[in-house]
């Protein structure tokens, strides 16, 4: 899928055939084979997750929420771990735009708060 929302700023949802991880503090908080590869004009690439794919109880709803005119809404989670909790570390857009309506229900992972996200063949 593809959203040209002006001429100068593009965006590609790319289904993502590898496993893609992201672990912290030694833990693997996400492991799918189902990730999407988000590639936008300006941005380094982004995997989102399905929520089916993440450990869900080692997150919690941040009260932070950040539009972008492209996507929509973004709200964020907090990763809690054994050494306290990494402030807003992921986020979904739960009623994106039309236009990226299949990252709805996916959560991406923001790569300088957790230690790693991988992806292999």
């Amino acid at each position: 899928m593809t959203v040209e929302p002006d001429a100068g700023h593009r965006i590609d949802i790319i289904v993502n055939r590898h496993r893609v991880r992201v672990i912290h503090g030694g833990i693997t908080i996400a492991d799918t084979l189902a990730a999407l590869t988000l590639v936008e004009t300006g941005n380094p690439d982004v995997f989102y997750f399905p929520r089916a794919d993440v450990n869900m109880a080692r997150l919690e709803r941040s009260t932070r929420t950040a539009p972008c005119p492209y996507k929509g809404e973004a709200s964020y989670y907090h990763l809690r771990t054994e050494d306290g909790r990494v402030e807003d570390a992921a986020w979904s857009y739960e009623a994106p735009l039309e236009a990226v309506r299949s990252i709805k229900a996916y959560l991406a992972f923001h790569a300088g708060r957790v230690d790693r996200i991988d992806q292999t063949s």
